[in-house]
């Protein structure tokens, strides 16, 4: 008679071979930057992203639901905007104030 164990490598034996399909994506939204210095950098939800020069190429994968967006470059006044994913992509214009002098 096979033990409990011999069963439960045989099921996940026969699991492994019928291929069971890997877990689903997540789905995510995609986030445009629009204008602003290349040298800035840019964080969503506190994380850094890169510069606004890179994420301006290749956007930033969002999933669904709201965000913090900062850019923030030497010079200029931050800019924070709270953005809501949903389906469609965000598109975010960057507008930076210089700090006066």
């Amino acid at each position: 008679m096979p033990t409990r164990a011999t069963r439960l490598a045989a099921t996940v034996l026969v699991l492994l071979a019928t291929g069971c399909p890997p877990p689903a994506k997540s789905p995510t939204v995609s986030l445009r930057l629009r204008g602003g210095p290349d040298a800035a950098s840019v964080t969503v939800d506190d994380v850094p992203v890169g510069s606004l020069a890179v994420v301006r190429a290749r956007g930033v994968a969002l999933p669904p639901g709201v965000h913090h967006v900062t850019v923030v470059a030497p010079g200029y006044l931050p800019f924070d905007r709270r953005v809501e994913a949903t389906q469609a992509p965000v598109v975010l214009d960057v507008a930076m104030v210089e700090i006066p002098d």
